[in-house]
């Protein structure tokens, strides 16, 4: 139920085609704007009024309710990004949940759900939605009774204190993340799983204070992350193959122009694995392309490639990265022996690597080594709760961008990503 009034007025909205004088067809009346708390009292209720195109408009406020868009083609924007927040008040499921193609979120907040903020996927049915991918609540997903969802766009909006994700991307396709902001999730700030291809773009986000930044599971061709800074977190970034989701293993996946730095907040949520003081990690994942990315003060490592789950890391390229301040720049643990092939370090600004010889020696690597540990001990970390709210954040410019119809605007040439020279900024970022 909304925070703000009950009994405002509602307007009546649409209706059915008309006849013309001729006696055809009336055209379908334009896109109609609801706006929250003017025309309707509640989130939910403006959105169960609005029709494919049609834009639901929110006004400042505490809106403690969950919201579910259905529909294709919504647009929920709020009027002021701090200022118009989604409350779970640590007691509802998801803050807002869409399974309608070619919807937005946009210029708001969502806060203190027990799962996730924003959940896009093409999994209609509820009772499957559950928690999420790794915490093994989607097991066994049939992607052919839920076929990924295409089309979806989340653009200025914090996500804070949630106790899984932040903003969840699972069996979808053809999405777009850009200028966002989430801290203090128990799993992770972004996530993007269970997606061959996925033809989705992160852009211009930061994520920091989260047990893991961002995760990409199983999440496959046309995954492209690219001028996001991923800082103070317990794990920068961590790409790989599980089987907990389908479509294993993950692969030709893009990582490129990103800020990686200082991966080791121990005011962090703890996450359930472990992990601590990484960079970027890549368990398993096959053929993804590591470039331009400024990785520091990553006490553990800087970027790690390893075996994971029964997955070997097969082809990866990491080329052009500036590295330096991390207990080991570039770590690789894949045994090339046992299948772990193909992989590639050249090209880096690097001054450490195990095994040795790494960052000078041939490309495919020749040899694995072993794991770093990192120094000193692993603070336990803290609630979900308790991570402190985050200070205002930008909001979007400008009138709405429009429904999420049609592909992102995806890199043909990585390595036309800019190498970071600022490790405080966000390189993609719009403000």
């Amino acid at each position: 139920m909304s925070g703000l009034l009950a009994g405002a007025a509602v307007i009546s909205l649409g209706g059915a085609a008309g006849c013309s004088s001729d006696g055809g067809q009336s055209p379908p009346p334009p896109p109609a704007v609801i706006r929250v708390p003017e025309d309707a009292p509640t989130i939910q209720q403006a959105v169960d009024r609005a029709r494919p195109d049609d834009q639901v408009l929110v006004s400042p406020g505490v809106y403690r309710e969950s919201v579910r868009v259905s529909r294709e083609r919504i647009v929920l924007r709020g009027t002021d990004r701090n200022s118009v927040v989604i409350d779970g008040e640590f007691k509802r499921g998801d803050g807002v949940v869409v399974t309608g193609a070619g919807s937005v979120v946009e210029n708001l907040t969502i806060r203190n759900n027990l799962f996730n903020g924003l959940l896009f996927t093409g999994v209609t049915d509820p009772n499957f939605q559950g928690r999420g991918g790794s915490s093994g609540e989607y097991q066994a997903m049939d992607t052919t009774r839920f076929p990924a969802m295409r089309g979806f766009r989340a653009s200025y909006v914090t996500v804070h204190n949630n106790g899984l994700y932040g903003i969840y991307a699972f069996d979808t396709r053809a999405g777009l993340i850009e200028h966002s902001y989430a801290s203090g999730h128990a799993d992770s700030g972004f996530y993007v799983g269970q997606c061959d291809p996925c033809d989705t773009l992160l852009r211009g986000n930061l994520a920091e204070h989260n047990a893991i930044g961002a995760e990409f599971t199983n999440a496959s061709a046309g995954l492209q992350v690219v001028g996001n800074r991923f800082s103070g977190n317990r794990v920068g970034v961590s790409m790989g193959s599980d089987t907990l989701e389908a479509l294993a293993p993950q692969h030709g996946a893009v990582f490129a122009g990103n800020v990686v730095t200082d991966n080791a907040d121990g005011l962090s949520p703890e996450q359930a694995e472990g992990g601590f003081g990484i960079g970027l990690g890549i368990g398993g994942g096959v053929a993804n392309v590591v470039v331009n990315n400024l990785v520091t003060g990553n006490p553990t490592a800087g970027i790690i490639v390893s075996t994971a789950n029964g997955f070997k890391p097969i082809d990866n390229k990491a080329t052009g990265n500036s590295l330096s301040g991390n207990g080991v720049d570039i770590a690789f643990t894949g045994k090339p022996d046992a299948g772990a092939s193909g992989n590639c370090f050249a090209g880096n600004a690097a001054t450490s690597a195990t095994p040795e010889g790494l960052l000078s020696g041939p490309c495919p690597a020749a040899a694995g080594g072993t794991a770093p540990t990192g120094t000193g001990t692993v603070p336990p970390g803290v609630s979900f709760h308790d991570v402190p709210v985050p200070g205002p954040q930008p909001g979007a410019p400008g009138a709405s961008g429009g429904p999420a119809v049609g592909d992102p605007p995806l890199l043909a040439d990585p390595a036309t990503a800019p190498l970071p020279s600022d490790p405080k900024a966000v390189p993609g970022d719009a403000r």
